[in-house]
């Protein structure tokens, strides 16, 4: 056998493995749902601590307002859970928009919307890039 035929024959390191993970990645299902939990739990997390100085800096956020965060969290919190279904991608987009909803009962509910919605959208691109 000549050398160019040697060389044909066997890929060169990494190019058999591009093709099945063009990621790189080991299990690349398992890090883009550990990047929308982690999102959603983030999420969760600040929209919590939120309450009390939205209520004393921002003024009235009445009681719909802290049951709606307070109803947000949990369903952040839950959503982060189940990101091993398919549905739970789309249900979290959904989540994003109530929460800039929410900017009707007060302003920094919408801001906080811009924000996590942006990161949402971040995390929904490195979903789509890895997975295809």
């Amino acid at each position: 056998m000549s050398e160019p035929e040697k060389n044909d024959a066997i890929p060169p390191e990494g190019e058999m493995g591009a093709a099945a993970r063009p990621s790189g990645l080991r299990n690349p299902e398992a890090a883009v749902r550990g990047l929308g939990a982690g999102t959603l739990v983030l999420e969760a997390i600040v929209l919590l601590l939120a309450i009390q100085p939205i209520r004393i800096l921002g003024g009235d956020l009445g009681t719909w307002g802290i049951t709606l965060v307070i109803v947000l969290a949990v369903m952040a919190a839950v959503l982060a859970g189940c990101m091993r279904r398919r549905w739970a991608w789309g249900a979290g987009t959904a989540l994003q928009v109530l929460l800039l909803a929410g900017g009707l009962l007060h302003w920094s509910l919408a801001a906080l919307g811009v924000i996590f919605g942006l990161a949402w959208a971040y995390a929904m691109y490195v979903r789509r890039s890895i997975l295809g």
